[in-house]
């Protein structure tokens, strides 16, 4: 189990690496095509730091492992919301707004009752997740429109800090080889550590739900664990709260959207318990968003306990 072990650990950082070439590069490009600086923020950049997300979702759903492909991305969820999010809020409580919550947020939290609509039937059919992807498509396409003809402060501010971590060149001849080496990376690295949590699982006893739940969802969380730990050190955490909910909305709605259209995911009855925690988890987000236009520390640490909390189910 040792070797097991070590392949999930390269898998997470592989999936890293190449999550950073990934985004970089496409940035590149996207200026060289003379896409705007806010347009490839909000999206290329954005999308970019899902795809450890997705690669490790579609991989589990090839292999025939729905559990972990499913709880991959609801882990995410709760990563994102709960640790990261409530973490970034003790250490400096994060101030919110009006278009977050009544924008980004309201639509995270109705695609989350969405999709544990969708689940009670048994199964992300393809026409469901070709559903999800409308939904994506057009939460994408609002984006883009607000960003060319009525660009908002925060809209601004956001794009700015995802692109400050993708840097600010035009592409080269060398953005060519590390898309390549990008997206082999998250290939591997997705591939290590979907077995390595399969085996590791089963040689401590647990679910694949629950170990999707946990370590896989943390593996590919590390992207925005780092963006968002690097942007409170610089005292920029205004702008960790929408790059959070993009984040969980492009998984929820894109990655699983994308993955059950390619390969229809099946879902175990024992899931539904957690999908319905996460209904209520964001909705408490989106409350903790409106007292006071902040989320305080006590708040954060709350947030913490509720998504070690909603861990904790997942083994039960």
């Amino acid at each position: 189990m040792l070797l097991d072990i070590v392949l999930l650990v390269l898998g997470a950082v592989l999936l890293w690496f190449g999550a950073g070439w990934v985004v970089e590069s496409s940035a590149a490009v996207a200026r060289r095509l003379n896409i705007s600086e806010l347009v490839i923020g909000l999206t290329v950049v954005a999308m970019g730091t899902s795809a450890p997300e997705f690669f490790v979702t579609a991989q589990s759903a090839f292999k025939g492992l729905p559990a972990i492909s499913l709880a991959n991305v609801v882990g995410s969820d709760i990563f994102n919301l709960g640790i990261i999010l409530g973490a970034m809020a003790i250490l400096n409580p994060i101030p919110t707004h009006r278009t977050i919550l009544y924008r980004d947020g309201v639509m995270l939290w109705a695609v989350v009752g969405v999709l544990l609509l969708m689940c009670t039937q048994g199964a992300l059919t393809r026409p469901m997740g070709l559903g999800l992807l409308v939904i994506f498509g057009g939460y994408v396409a609002l984006l883009v429109y607000k960003g060319i003809r009525d660009p908002g402060p925060m809209d601004i501010a956001m794009a700015e800090e995802l692109l400050e971590e993708a840097g600010d060149r035009v592409a080269t001849w060398i953005d060519g080889p590390k898309l390549i080496i990008g997206f082999a990376a998250i290939t591997l690295g997705s591939d290590w550590l979907v077995e390595g949590a399969r085996v590791v699982a089963a040689a401590l006893g647990v679910s694949d739900w629950a170990i999707g739940l946990t370590v896989v969802a943390a593996g590919t969380s590390l992207p925005e664990l780092v963006t968002c730990l690097a942007a409170s050190l610089r005292g920029k955490n205004d702008m960790l709260l929408g790059n959070l909910i993009g984040s969980d909305f492009f998984n929820l709605a894109g990655v699983l959207g994308l993955t059950a259209v390619m390969r229809p995911i099946s879902v175990d009855p024992s899931s539904l318990p957690s999908l319905g925690l996460m209904v209520g988890a964001v909705a408490l987000v989106l409350l903790f968003m409106r007292t006071g236009w902040r989320i305080s520390r006590l708040e954060g640490a709350l947030l913490v306990l509720v998504g070690l909390g909603r861990w904790a189910l997942g083994f039960v």
